[in-house]
């Protein structure tokens, strides 16, 4: 299903084919476009879901905001850099027990201060070392073996899967390895909406609610400066965002519905005009949501043309 559509100087340059689902309050489907229903790999966006599953295995954290970049993927600001540190440092442990991989920050300006001041890449400024470190975190609180903690069959990996499947309400498809080395989880992009309207709409104080509610109070520890999800948690009351790797996004807002989709070739640029449309079907409206709806395609580093959704 085509879902979005570059132009650029008037001319259709390419297009973007994809999924989209979109629930109301209910839970029920009122729109959706391609396959909603076969499984699919959620990346990131399966990281709330996961700090549920730490948090019922015994994670506690020292501030609720540790649980926000837990669930996130940072763009290895300092504050990012510091409070993964601390969360480590509050389990007795250092950033040499990571296992993620060794990367360079995400944002550009970042990466670029690493290097001039002689840094290198390194476990702790990869984007997912929050969730590694809420993992190590939890394994420290049940005297689980820690340089094991990525492998499935780890008791920690085994708990987390068992909460994201009744979080979503369906069966895990297929458990993968993903970027960070991690286990990723494959189900249905409606399970995936379904499982972000029940962190939204939990009983205030449980595990599902205290993750949503870490999220949306400081959602530049879920991203970044500037980025997407940090925009439309700030831009739009009450509403939850965790986008992932290889064109996938889900949003949910308390009341209103939820949203999941996933570009078919992974392009990034055209999640948000996707997105934008399809919460708007749902009556969503903000300054944030017209500023999404498209991505300008640059020629010569003058606008030229742009993202657009066609669904």
């Amino acid at each position: 299903m085509i879902l979005a559509e570059v132009v650029r100087s008037g001319f259709v340059e390419c297009v973007h084919e994809g999924s989209v689902v979109v629930l109301d309050p209910s839970g029920a489907v009122v729109a959706a476009a391609g396959d909603v229903t076969g499984p699919v790999f959620p990346r990131s966006s399966n990281k709330p879901l996961q700090t549920v599953g730490m948090l019922r295995s015994g994670l506690r954290t020292r501030e609720s905001a540790d649980l926000a970049l837990i669930s996130g993927s940072h763009f290895g600001e300092p504050f990012h850099v510091t409070r993964v540190r601390a969360i480590l440092a509050g389990a007795g442990l250092t950033e040499d027990d990571l296992r993620c991989v060794e990367s360079l920050p995400l944002l550009e300006s970042e990466r670029d201060a690493v290097l001039r001041a002689g840094g290198s890449a390194s476990r702790i400024l990869m984007n997912c070392s929050g969730k590694h470190a809420g993992m190590l975190a939890t394994c420290v609180a049940n005297e689980w073996s820690r340089d094991d903690y990525r492998d499935a069959k780890h008791p920690l990996q085994v708990a987390v899967a068992d909460t994201v499947e009744e979080l979503v309400g369906e069966p895990i498809a297929a458990t993968g390895v993903d970027g960070c080395g991690a286990p990723v989880f494959g189900f249905s992009l409606t399970a995936l909406a379904r499982g972000f309207q029940v962190l939204v709409d939990a009983p205030e104080g449980s595990f599902e609610r205290q993750v949503a509610d870490a999220m949306r109070a400081d959602p530049e520890l879920v991203a970044g400066t500037g980025a997407e999800d940090t925009l439309l948690m700030r831009g739009v009351p009450g509403l939850l965002a965790k986008g992932g790797a290889e064109g996938v996004v889900a949003v949910a807002v308390p009341g209103v519905g939820a949203v999941a989709l996933k570009i078919a070739d992974g392009a990034m640029r055209a999640r948000m005009p996707v997105l934008v449309s399809a919460l708007r079907k749902l009556g969503l409206d903000a300054p944030v949501l017209t500023q999404l709806s498209e991505v300008p395609v640059l020629g010569g580093g003058v606008q030229v043309g742009e993202v657009r959704a066609t669904w």
